[in-house]
């Protein structure tokens, strides 16, 4: 199956001021976020992406048309699955503030168990996020075949969720995750299972996704086998 570079958007003005902006549209990238998105941009330009899917918020889109513009023809497409968590109430918030309210320590400690007042639910958040990725997979295969590389770019919490997914964990260790801003975390989905190829990656080259080709000129195929005792 095609390998996926998860990027979480460059840094914005809510992530500065310490206020969870959750789906408050309008917010966007500040110019640390415009550099960071620009370097993460310059990072992918090697690949051979076959498409780049986006959240609809605009911090994210910012990002993904900053990528998009070292792959000519390639236009961002945009998906609400992989947009942030709705977290309802607290939308709009101070950190600090929300750090108060006893549902902060379930959040933490319980996500499962999670649904912000009149918001979502983080198993529903992990679902439909997962079921995006897969989806975009499927499709990929079909067009572009089973070595593909494409660019999903989301939020900090969505991208934890599928990593704690593709890693068989609960969503209770999701917390556990660290995913920075302009980041890529990449995971590469197989017949029988997925394999987390890197985390909350920020400088490393990319050049060693682009699949090899085989003996006979065509790239290998992807293996669900895992390298046992090393390389």
């Amino acid at each position: 199956m095609p390998t996926v570079i998860l990027v979480r958007h460059g840094r914005s003005s809510a992530n500065t001021s310490g206020t969870l902006a959750g789906r408050t549209p309008g917010v966007k990238l500040d110019d640390v976020g415009v550099q960071q998105a620009a370097a993460v941009a310059e990072r992918l330009a090697e690949l051979p992406l076959a498409a780049i899917v986006t959240s609809p918020l605009e911090r994210c889109k910012q990002t993904a048309a900053a990528i998009a513009k070292q792959h000519a023809g390639l236009r961002p497409a945009t998906d609400r699955r992989l947009t942030e968590c709705g977290y309802g109430d607290w939308t709009g918030e101070k950190i600090a503030t929300l750090a108060k309210d006893p549902l902060w320590a379930v959040v933490q400690q319980h996500p499962s168990a999670v649904t912000f007042p009149n918001g979502e639910s983080m198993r529903g958040m992990q679902q439909r996020a997962v079921d995006a990725v897969r989806a975009h997979d499927a499709e990929l295969v079909k067009s572009h075949g089973p070595n593909a590389i494409w660019v999903a770019v989301s939020h900090g919490d969505v991208i934890k969720a599928i990593v704690a997914d593709a890693l068989g964990q609960h969503l209770d260790t999701f917390q556990r995750i660290v995913v920075d801003t302009a980041s890529t975390t990449i995971i590469t989905y197989t017949a029988t299972r997925p394999f987390l190829v890197r985390l909350n990656d920020s400088g490393s080259e990319l050049a060693s996704l682009i699949p090899k080709p085989s003996a006979k000129g065509k790239p290998k195929k992807q293996s669900s086998d895992a390298v046992v005792g090393g390389r």
